[in-house]
């Protein structure tokens, strides 16, 4: 399984950036708790931040046939991006949306995502556990539906007794 997770504009200050709503954890800490999370579960990742919104539109197209689903955090363009909303519904990887704050606790314009109709699910206000809640999550979700797209196989009829 291979998953790619994607930070919008303004993640790489995180740790000094407004801590009291983003918390203390620097964007560098994150990635690692993600890489070791993906390891515990034998789950290749790649992380990638950036703050340009053609770049992360770039970087989900490109993902279709390389990686199996996307975490993202848009930050700002999920409120603002339809680009982006419509490169994840485009590309059609099961994705799942995260943000560090609680966006429906914070300014009303902030409550509205354009991402979260075409997202598997969203994860807001758990801070950086919710990169790993949404790693599992997403995890859980291929892994059903890998299960489920398996062949069966049909039981082998034992042989039978003949009666003469």
């Amino acid at each position: 399984m291979r998953l790619l997770v994607l930070h919008g504009p303004n993640l790489n200050l995180l740790g000094t950036r407004e801590p009291s709503v983003y918390g203390q954890a620097s964007l560098p800490d994150i990635d690692k708790s993600i890489v070791r999370r993906a390891g515990e579960r034998g789950i290749a990742v790649q992380t990638k931040q950036t703050n340009v919104e053609g770049e992360l539109v770039t970087w989900i197209q490109n993902a279709r046939g390389h990686f199996d689903g996307i975490i993202i955090n848009p930050a700002a363009y999920t409120h603002t991006s339809i680009a982006i909303r419509d490169a994840i519904a485009a590309v059609a990887l099961p994705t799942v949306e995260v943000h560090l704050s609680n966006i429906h606790q914070r300014e009303e314009f902030r409550h509205h995502s354009f991402i979260a109709g075409v997202a598997l699910g969203q994860i807001s206000g758990f801070g950086p556990t919710g990169y790993l809640l949404a790693l599992d999550a997403l995890a859980a979700h291929l892994e059903a539906v890998s299960k489920a797209s398996r062949p069966r196989t049909a039981p082998k009829n034992k042989p039978t007794a003949s009666r003469r």
